[in-house]
Order: structure tokens, then C-alpha cells, then sequence
């Protein structure tokens, strides 16, 4: 018996169908591109609808946390368009022929956003209308990237048959998608930044900037579509939108990752807050600074998310899925509490420099470095436990739902950045860091006297540093003051939303899956009937 069952796993394995090395750089490059644009778009939510059009942090919340979480809710529907498409390409590479170029126009047109005025000159019609159609465009971009993003990571599992060889795919795929995401979130703001400051419009520093970053993001992404092939042939079968989410809410495995996902979400304010973080409390909105720091902080959290992802295979001989994932999320949660303890310590005893001092920043890029390693390591676990939970429904229910599970892992992100937005826009709005006070604060340190936000926040509440500027077509003066007190609330806000808030939510993420359903030994047995079922199919189809 034994004897068979290993002869039967040799006579498989040396038919299985697998990706060439010309395909698997293709997708990752194309993954490192997408990943570019995902985060100039993340700064886009971020920074650039609050810090550069100066949109009000209340408007920002309701439109950042709606748009996302219609996005997340839209996507099981794209899941299920992409496991219904039958071409003679496949059911995935169709998709990811068509939506780069689509994504890069939608990329420029969110950023072609006008700037919101304030005062009593202040058109509100125009207000309205650039709030319009930056939520609209913002929208359809999300719908674009949506259909190729998707598909995306549903082609990993049709790619090979050979299970250590898609581990491996999907490892450097985390590892590619890391890569372009510092690439954007570090070089991208920077950048644009210079730019603006080169050309005295930042607005016009972040097209530009888009323009170069969108281009050379989308350009890569095309050559997914364009090289990489589908080995596998999903069953036929054909079952309604309904039926495909019952089976995706049924599939155990699949919902555990799902509620878990979900959970951990506001791990990803550490992206989303990190540009206005560096830009205002580390670097003072100088460029230079900004690429120094951005360096020294994500470059770290990064690095070790590139560690992480490299050491996946060696854990994984070790260690099973199921404790590689939850260690990695139990394991995030001292850096994340350590990180604001700092921030406060800094502040109480007036440290000179604050979190820039060396004393500081040393053991803060460190805990940056350890949060990003588990994040790398729970990135790359997520995507393979998703792809087992594929192959158990296919091996249940003889379906292969590539597309409807893989749009959970979309809908994860999606739900998560509105839910990240959402806090950060909700807290910001609660200490009053929007709108005429995020100008103030720009023209505090832009002016002639340089104000380093940090050192005036340790002077005390009783400084007040007072400010104006132009606001409005009417030609009306628009002024206010801040307080060393309102600084630190800004920071404490932005600080908080790095450090407390993920590593609470990465506690809470563990608890769905601590018992995880889909065991090593259970998945190794479905891939078996999967492959040799496969075989006989094909073997009936020839004769």
C-alpha cells in the first residue's frame, strides 16, 4: 500500500506542468509594478487629498472609509467574473491584458484634482466638485485595479501543479510586491515633493511625479499578461454569484483567513501614515530629509519584510502554516507598544531632537524592522494558505473558485485601508489636523523663520507660532495660530496610528485562526487526488 501510494507520487510528480523562468520573471516584475502604483495611490488618500488639496479631514473621512469598503464589497462580484471567463488564454490572462493601460489613466486622473479653498471667497460649488471628482475617480480606479489585481494573484495557481514550485512563486511574489511597494511609498513622495518644490507648485510636483512612477508601474504590469501562461484548466463549472459566495463563506479554511484578514487591518496604517509622519515630524518637509528617514524608518520595516519572505521556505520545513501565521502576527504586537512608549518618552523628558535623536531612533528603526518582518512573514502565509483553501474546495466540490477566493484577499486590503483611513481621517478630524491648520503648519515651517515642528512641540503649550496665507481666488487672507500643544496632539494622533493600532489589531488576528482547519498533512492528501484526478481527466479526453 505504501509502496503504491509512493509510486503513484513519483509517476505524478514527473507530469506536472510548471511556469518557465522567462514567465516567473515576467510576473514578478509585473508584480513589483503593480505594487508602484498601489502606493503612489495610497499617498494619494493619504497625503495628497488632505496635505496638498487640502480637503477637510471630516469630508476625507466619509469618502475614504465609503469608497474602499464599496470597493471590498464589488470585488467577490470580480471574482466571480474572472471564474466565469472562458478564452482560449484562460480565465486570468485576459483580464491582466486589458486593465494596465486602464489603471494608469485613472491614476492620472485622481491626481488631476483641483485644490479646496477656504474662507468666505471660497466658491462651494467648486469645493463640491473637486470633492466630486476626486471621489469618482478615485472610485473607478479602485473598480480597474480591482479587475487586475485579482486575477493577478489567481494566475499563482494556475501557473504550475507542482506545489513547492508555486510556494516559491508566491514567496518571491510577496517579495516582488515588497520591493515595489518601498519603491513607491519610499521614492515616490520624496520625489514628487522636490519636484514641487523645484517648480513652486507642489500639486504640480505630484503629477509629474505620478506621471513617471505611473508609467513605469503600469508598463511592467502589462508584461504579466503579455508572458505568462495558465497550465492548469479549471472543472467547468458554472454556478451563480449567490452560490459562489456560499461556497467561499463554507469553505472553513477560507473563511478563518478571511475574519483574520479583516482583523488585522489596521496593520496597514503603518503605510498610510507614514508620508505625513517623516514628511512633518522627521524631515520638515525638506525632500532630502525625507528620503533619509524614509530610508532609515521603511527602509528598515522593508528589510525585513525581504528577510521574512527569504526565510519562508526554511521555516515552513520546520514549522507548519498554521504557526508560522500566528506567530507572526503574536509576535508584532511588543514592537508595536514599544514604538509609542518611545514617542511618549521622548516627549516627557524633552530629549533634544525627540525620535530623531540617536538614542531614539536607533531602538525605533529596529522595532520598525521587527514589525515589517512579520508582516513579510504573514503576507506571504496568507497567500498560500489561500491557495490551499482553493485546492481543498476543489477537491470537495470539484471547483477551482481561483477568482472568488483570491478577491478576498483583495476585499481584505480593500476593507482594511478604509478601515485604516477611516481611523486615521476620524482622529485627525478629533484633534483638528485638516484643512486651514494642515496650511498653517506647511507655512510655519516653509517661512522664514523655519519652525522645526518637533522643537516647538517641546517648548511647551504656552508657544504660539502664528501664520497666514493666500487661500482663495477672491484674494482673501486666510490666518490662524498653533500651539506647541496642538503639535504634540498631531504627533501623539500620527504615532498612535503606526504603533498602538496595528499591533492591536495583529493580536486580534490570531484568535480566528489559532485553530487553523487545513492541516499539512490534510492538504498534502488533496493536492495528491487533485493531481492524479487531473491525469485521468486528461487520459479521458485523449482517448
Amino acid at each position: 500500500m505504501v509502496v503504491d501510494y509512493i509510486l503513484r507520487k513519483i509517476v505524478i510528480a514527473l507530469q506536472l506542468k510548471t511556469y518557465s523562468k522567462k514567465e516567473r520573471n515576467a510576473f514578478l516584475t509585473g508584480l513589483m509594478g503593480q505594487n508602484i502604483i498601489f502606493n503612489i495611490m495610497a499617498v494619494f488618500t493619504s497625503y495628497f487629498m488632505r496635505d496638498v488639496l487640502l480637503v477637510p479631514a471630516a469630508v476625507l473621512t466619509v469618502i475614504l472609509f465609503a469608497v474602499p469598503v464599496f470597493d471590498a464589497v464589488t470585488d467577490p462580484f470580480m471574482g466571480v467574473f474572472v471564474d466565469k471567463t472562458k478564452t482560449r488564454w484562460g480565465k486570468c490572462r485576459p483580464w491582466l491584458l486589458v486593465t494596465p493601460a486602464l489603471v494608469f489613466l485613472f491614476v492620472m486622473l485622481s491626481f488631476s484634482t483641483g485644490v479646496y479653498q477656504y474662507g468666505e471667497g471660497a466658491s462651494m460649488a467648486r469645493n463640491v466638485g473637486i470633492v466630486v471628482f476626486a471621489t469618482a475617480m478615485y472610485l473607478i480606479w479602485g473598480i480597474v485595479y480591482m479587475a487586475g489585481d485579482i486575477p493577478l494573484w489567481g494566475i499563482t495557481s494556475l501557473m504550475t501543479e507542482e506545489e513547492s514550485h508555486r510556494k516559491k512563486l508566491q514567496a518571491y511574489a510577496r517579495a516582488a510586491a515588497g520591493i515595489g511597494a518601498a519603491f513607491g511609498l519610499l521614492g515616490f513622495p520624496p520625489i514628487a515633493t522636490a519636484i514641487g518644490h523645484h517648480i513652486g507648485d507642489e500639486r504640480m510636483g505630484f503629477i509629474i511625479a505620478a506621471l513617471i512612477f505611473g508609467l513605469l508601474g503600469c508598463g511592467t504590469f502589462q508584461l504579466v499578461g503579455v508572458f505568462c501562461k495558465e497550465k492548469i484548466s479549471p472543472p467547468k463549472a458554472d454556478i451563480n454569484v449567490r452560490e459562489n459566495f456560499k461556497m467561499a463563506w463554507q469553505n472553513k479554511p477560507f473563511r478563518q483567513l478571511l475574519i483574520s484578514g479583516v482583523l488585522a487591518s489596521p496593520r496597514q496604517l503603518l503605510l498610510i501614515v507614514a508620508m505625513p509622519l517623516v514628511s512633518y515630524y522627521f524631515a520638515s518637509r525638506d525632500p532630502l530629509m525625507m528620503m533619509v528617514y524614509m530610508a532609515l524608518l521603511g527602509g528598515g520595516m522593508f528589510g525585513g519584510m525581504f528577510v521574512a519572505m527569504a526565510l519562508v521556505p526554511k521555516l515552513l520545513a520546520r514549522f507548519s502554516k498554521k504557526q508560522v501565521y500566528n506567530w507572526s502576527l503574536i509576535l508584532d504586537v511588543p514592537p508595536s507598544f514599544i514604538l509609542f512608549g518611545l514617542f511618549l518618552l521622548s516627549v516627557s523628558l524633552g530629549v533634544p531632537g525627540g525620535m530623531t535623536n540617536a538614542w531614539i531612533l536607533i531602538p525605533a528603526a529596529l522595532m520598525f524592522a521587527v514589525k515589517g518582518t512579520c508582516m513579510g512573514l504573514f503576507s506571504v502565509l496568507q497567500t498560500n494558505m489561500i491557495s490551499d483553501a482553493v485546492d481543498y474546495e476543489d477537491y470537495t466540490n470539484n471547483r477551482r473558485p481561483d477568482g472568488v477566493f483570491f478577491s478576498g484577499q483583495t476585499f481584505i486590503v480593500k476593507v482594511g485601508n478604509g478601515i485604516c483611513l477611516l481611523l486615521y481621517s476620524g482622529l485627525s478630524a478629533l484633534v483638528a489636523f485638516s484643512g486651514v491648520n494642515i496650511r498653517i503648519l506647511q507655512n510655519m515651517i516653509d517661512s522664514d523663520y523655519a519652525y522645526i515642528p518637533r522643537e516647538v512641540m517641546q517648548r511647551g503649550s504656552d508657544f504660539v507660532a502664528h501664520t497666514y496665507y493666500f487661500a482663495n481666488h477672491a484674494g482673501e487672507y486666510v490666518g490662524g495660530a498653533l500651539t506647541a500643544n496642538n503639535l504634540f496632539w498631531f504627533f501623539a494622533v500620527m504615532f498612535f496610528c503606526v504603533s498602538v493600532l496595528p499591533g492591536v489589531g495583529a493580536a486580534l488576528a490570531a484568535i480566528p485562526t489559532w485553530k487553523y482547519e487545513l492541516t499539512e498533512e490534510r492538504h498534502a492528501e488533496v493536492l495528491l487526488a487533485l493531481q492524479q484526478r487531473r491525469r485521468q481527466g486528461e487520459e479521458a479526453e485523449e482517448a
